[in-house]
């Protein structure tokens, strides 16, 4: 559950699918949750956790959440714990520039993980993650990487980092940058494109610019005795050796995930809206206002939309990394002609990555 406590952000990241790829479905949403929304979300989630037979995560995200301000993020948080079962897990994704003491209290107090967005050292952050006057906002997101390691429930705080991928800049550079922040994980994600508008740095669909990347980071990884967790990584090496993996994007482990907005209209995964504007909405107008959630996720179109997480190509179909790699992310299969029937952008970046990584295991391959 992805709740979009906040619509607008303070920062003006230029690769960010919600405000610069041509989607503006954010103006027309409150700036804010309202209180009455968020009171209707608080009985469904209950809802949905008594009638379902598995727990859930909650994330607040944006925009950028920590808009809401430190007394609603109190009211919120707290309703939630007091509502729903203890399995279900509380998130709270944040570019980190607004995370002050207080709202690092209130955070603990209700047992929230934190994730802070950030790119690596300023020259590779500030090409990108600039605020709404055009500076850089590396130097403000460390101070808030600081401030919740030096918090004494930081263990249980702070959940990682979430990084987005500029094949232009140095693995190994951005590898031990992380590594000597200190953050207990790291969580990769290639710039969003699609095959009508490639991704930043990636020639052709044949190209490999990603893949080389990640496949750097994977040798400095594997060759490091005490690395930080990278989820994809970590997950994909589990696929290979036969396990199981949750995070999306690989694999072809079912999941669900549901957007709510701040007017409390129900919709897709909002990084189809790098495809095609308007791409996250449902054909039916679903709000936690009118509609019962529970009753939502059962119906046909809700379960054509889970459904669709899995690719439906037949290149896909009948690839032998289709296990490991899971089809990539829906929006990154567009193409016009054919929509989401189409292998991953990153199809030949996957590939090689996975390569790697068998050659890694079957001890073919070290780093230097």
């Amino acid at each position: 559950m992805l709740l979009k406590v906040a619509s607008r952000c303070n920062l003006n990241c230029t690769y960010c699918y919600v405000y610069n790829m041509g989607d503006d479905g954010w103006r027309s949403q409150p700036k804010r949750m309202s209180g009455s929304v968020q009171a209707a979300i608080f009985d469904q989630l209950e809802d949905l956790a008594r009638l379902q037979d598995r727990p859930f995560s909650v994330v607040l995200h944006g925009g950028e959440p920590l808009l809401l301000g430190a007394e609603r993020l109190d009211d919120l948080l707290g309703s939630l714990r007091g509502r729903l079962p203890s399995q279900c897990s509380l998130h709270l994704q944040t570019n980190g520039t607004l995370l002050d003491d207080e709202m690092l209290d209130i955070c603990a107090n209700y047992d929230v993980g934190i994730s802070i967005s950030l790119d690596g050292p300023e020259a590779a952050n500030d090409r990108f993650r600039i605020d709404l006057k055009g500076k850089g906002s590396q130097a403000r997101v460390m101070e808030a990487i600081q401030r919740v390691r030096a918090h004494p429930k930081a263990k249980e705080l702070f959940s990682g980092l979430l990084a987005v991928v500029d094949p232009g800049t140095d693995p190994q550079e951005i590898y031990t940058f992380f590594k000597n922040t200190g953050t207990p994980s790291v969580d990769f994600l290639y710039r969003d494109g699609n095959h009508d508008l490639l991704p930043f740095g990636k020639a052709t669909f044949d190209s490999t610019e990603y893949g080389q990347w990640m496949s750097k980071i994977l040798d400095c990884y594997l060759a490091d005795s005490a690395p930080p967790k990278i989820r994809v990584l970590d997950d994909m090496l589990k696929l290979i050796l036969g396990g199981m993996a949750r995070k999306e994007g690989v694999g072809l482990s079912e999941y669900g995930i549901v957007i709510i907005d701040t007017d409390g209209s129900i919709n897709k995964n909002d990084t189809l809206k790098s495809a095609q504007s308007s791409a996250d909405l449902f054909s039916s107008d679903w709000s936690v206002l009118e509609h019962s959630l529970h009753e939502i996720v059962n119906t046909a179109e809700f379960q054509a939309y889970h459904v669709a997480q899995n690719p439906s190509s037949a290149e896909c179909r009948s690839c032998p990394h289709l296990a490991v790699c899971g089809g990539g992310m829906p929006a990154h299969r567009w193409r016009k002609d054919s929509e989401f029937d189409n292998p991953s952008v990153f199809c030949a970046d996957q590939q090689f990555l996975i390569d790697r990584m068998r050659q890694w295991i079957n001890g073919q391959y070290a780093a230097a």
